[in-house]
């Protein structure tokens, strides 16, 4: 299997949308009843080796185990339910296990048969916990200090969040602690600004290029437009067309909703003492609102006062890591929250975004990271960068030290360090790097047997080249496919002399048996390749 089919599985794999009932229409149906049974080989699969019966706190500790925490709203009732008995040596009848299963079928069949978009979320969280680990040795920055509210915050913190499109969710470190999201609004302020006006009239104002300059210069595009909307001046313009015919409060409130529905309803918070500190500090953006007024930038009738304070409101929004790598998630699952099914955004909005984030995200280090890191990514300078993995997950790292660009130091060591393991780069998927990098949406079992059969495969074929990658890059050279037969078995079959040849002076067992009994001497016989037999003959095991 080749890398791009493994890429394209994620799809077939997992079902577009699958997080298992309405979590309101499970909150006025508490009583449900099983509506279709599960089979006794699922009460199976929750069992540990040895037992027979599941104990009451079974089921929970694989949700658990597998990244389903207890305040998910897919899974809450049934956490509710195993905490009401606290002994936990008692047994989860069959009845009572169809009960639980009843409250979403869907999810519980999946965590226990191991098709969640991470497979082996215990060991993907070990390795993340390493890497987090490692980034947090690195003592470089300085806080952002041009914001007077954002220099007071402690240079030391560091948190971290991640989110599947599944809704397995981990996090580390200072990832509770609400911090300002600045730029990381832009996001958002795009996204309902095309939803309301649509992408193509929201781009008559905003360009979609990569301006070249740093993130508020006074600078506009050819077409006397802002460069793009992850820049000051784009974000401005972005916001000018957001619900303007309404108050200033219900402009607001409503970014906040949005927030809230992408988060879950996470914690989502505004800092006042934030957008005062940042609006008595705000002459480069008022200069810039001005320029862009004098180019004919904004919509007709846009108040350059109520534009600017409803931006300074969108930047002053405070998160914490967890809730914003579910929005993270929610961009990843192509706009529908993994946790409550609610889609917040529309697929084409979402695809615009994380173009734009992609390209433009990451202020004049964008360049730079989408060739390093190469994923859709938005940071702010509070230190804070949300992270999308298409497909797969999304991820908030945050700690408040920033470079020269403006972007966190640590958390820009935390990305580098994760596209060093895990094969998440968009452009992985054409380098053939399977046996450099981990792709944690695959079983290991499904890996070691596709990488088996590509052996057996090229054996066949007599591609001794790819016999030796294969083999420098970890495969087993006596790895055996579902018939019992090995690479050499199927070089000796089809006579592929040079191959044979390699495999054997390589470690390749001469006696191992297929499930019929025989062994490659014996296929190269009985096909009638007397040089390939001649091979076994003359190099002795």
């Amino acid at each position: 299997m080749n890398k791009a089919s493994i890429v394209a599985s994620r799809r077939s794999q997992r079902p577009e949308s699958d997080p298992g009932p309405d979590p309101a229409s499970q909150a006025s149906q508490p009583s449900r009843k099983l509506t279709e049974s599960p089979d006794h080989g699922l009460y199976k699969l929750f069992l540990e080796a040895g037992q027979t019966e599941l104990p009451v706190q079974g089921l929970t500790e694989r949700l658990r185990a597998a990244g389903i925490l207890s305040d998910d709203p897919r899974a809450r009732e049934i956490f509710d339910r195993m905490g009401q008995d606290k002994n936990a040596r008692s047994i989860a009848t069959s009845s009572e296990f169809n009960e639980l299963f009843a409250l979403n079928p869907s999810l519980i069949r999946r965590v226990a048969e191991d098709s969640l978009v991470i497979p082996d979320w215990d060991e993907f969280c070990r390795s993340i916990a390493l890497i987090f680990q490692e980034a947090a040795n690195v003592v470089d920055g300085k806080v952002a200090a041009y914001i007077p509210e954002l220099a007071s915050v402690p240079a030391e913190k560091f948190g971290l969040g991640i989110c599947s499109v599944d809704g397995q969710r981990v996090h580390y470190g200072d990832a509770k602690d609400p911090f300002s999201i600045q730029s990381i609004s832009k996001t958002v302020s795009y996204c309902l600004a095309s939803e309301e006006v649509g992408p193509q009239a929201l781009h008559a104002h905003i360009g979609r290029e990569p301006s070249g300059h740093s993130f508020n210069a006074i600078t506009l595009d050819p077409k006397r437009r802002p460069h793009n909307p992850m820049i000051n001046a784009g974000a401005i313009v972005s916001c000018s067309l957001i619900k303007s015919e309404k108050s200033a409060s219900e402009r607001f409130a409503h970014v906040l909703e949005t927030w809230k529905r992408l988060t879950a309803d996470g914690d989502v918070s505004f800092n006042n003492t934030v957008f005062l500190s940042e609006r008595d500090s705000a002459d480069r953006n008022f200069a810039l609102a001005y320029f862009l007024r004098e180019n004919a930038a904004f919509p007709k009738n846009t108040g350059i006062s109520a534009t600017l304070d409803f931006y300074f409101q969108c930047c002053s929004v405070e998160m914490t890591c967890e809730s914003m790598a579910i929005a993270a998630a929610t961009l990843a699952n192509g706009g529908v929250n993994p946790l409550t099914n609610e889609r917040v955004f529309s697929i084409e909005t979402v695809k615009n975004c994380l173009s734009l984030m992609h390209s433009c995200g990451m202020y004049d280090f964008s360049g730079e990271f989408a060739f390093l890191i190469g994923v859709p990514a938005k940071s702010g300078v509070g230190g804070g960068i949300m992270v999308v993995v298409p497909e797969v997950l999304g991820f908030c790292v945050w700690s408040p030290p920033l470079d020269e660009h403006g972007n966190s130091v640590r958390g820009i060591e935390f990305c580098k360090l994760l596209m060093s393991k895990y094969s998440f780069h968009n452009f992985d998927i054409v380098t053939g790097a399977e046996g450099e990098k981990v792709d944690p949406t695959r079983r290991k079992v499904s890996v070691r047997n596709a990488r088996v059969v590509d052996l057996c495969w090229a054996a066949a074929k007599g591609d001794t080249k790819e016999i030796q990658r294969l083999i420098a890059s970890g495969v087993d050279i006596n790895g055996a496919d579902y018939d019992g037969r090995t690479a050499l078995h199927l070089a000796a079959s089809e006579g592929q002399a040079a191959s044979v040849q390699y495999i054997l002076q390589n470690g390749g067992k001469r006696d191992a048996k297929d499930r019929w009994g025989n062994t490659p001497f014996d296929d190269a016989q009985r096909s009638g390749h007397l040089a390939v037999a001649e091979i076994f003959e003359h190099i002795q095991g």
